[in-house]
């Protein structure tokens, strides 16, 4: 079996529809009250249900064949994985944003709130921009507003929630989606049949000999 790591969600929902469209269909997908793991023996793929950030770790350390992750997870964890395929979901971006009408004071150290810890550093410090980070976990929005950060840098699909709250985009710092990675031993060991996989899901032939 090859085993699929997708996340939780609506997300996951739509890569499994992906998956499946693919020719990797799991009836148990869809039935009441579904299970974490199901596997499939008539496609030789067994699928299993893990919170999004949690992911490429699963395929990192072998739990998991392949998996998907977002762009930005596998940027903030850093996690040793081959990245396969764009799957052109979940598109986003990680925005910097802050309250309309806010004006950066340069001399000062510019407070940021967000989870995106390492993704964060990386940006200031490709502007030689000095930064106290301020941890949270959830409601990042909140932070400028009630006068603990700055500024934020988080996950931005529509901006109406930015919009809802006061808030704009000041800096977009790169796009996302998600991503199919394979956990690199696996993919050795299991070169035709992901190569396969991936070819499927971009509509192509694959010549497995």
């Amino acid at each position: 079996m090859l085993n699929i790591a997708l996340p939780k969600g609506r997300l996951g929902d739509k890569v499994y529809e992906k998956f499946a469209a693919a020719g990797y269909e799991c009836g148990l997908f869809h039935e009441p009250g579904r299970k974490l793991v199901m596997s499939c023996g008539d496609t030789g793929v067994s699928y299993f249900l893990v919170k999004p950030s949690d992911a490429a770790i699963y395929v990192e350390r072998g739990a998991a064949d392949i998996g998907v992750a977002g762009k930005d997870t596998l940027l903030e964890c850093g996690c040793d994985v081959y990245e396969l395929l764009d799957l052109g979901l979940g598109v986003c971006k990680v925005a910097v944003a802050g309250p309309v009408n806010y004006r950066e004071d340069r001399s000062s150290t510019l407070r940021v709130a967000t989870k995106y810890v390492n993704i964060t550093k990386r940006y200031y410090a490709s502007i030689n921009r000095e930064i106290e980070i301020i941890r949270l976990g959830g409601s990042i929005e909140l932070a400028p507003l009630l006068g603990l950060s700055d500024v934020i840098v988080d996950i931005v699909e529509t901006g109406a929630t930015l919009k809802e709250n006061g808030l704009e985009v000041f800096e977009e710092i790169m796009p996302i989606s998600a991503r199919l990675v394979a956990n690199k031993a696996s993919y050795k060991f299991n070169q035709k049949r992901i190569d396969a996989l991936v070819a499927k899901l971009k509509g192509e032939a694959y010549d497995q000999n």
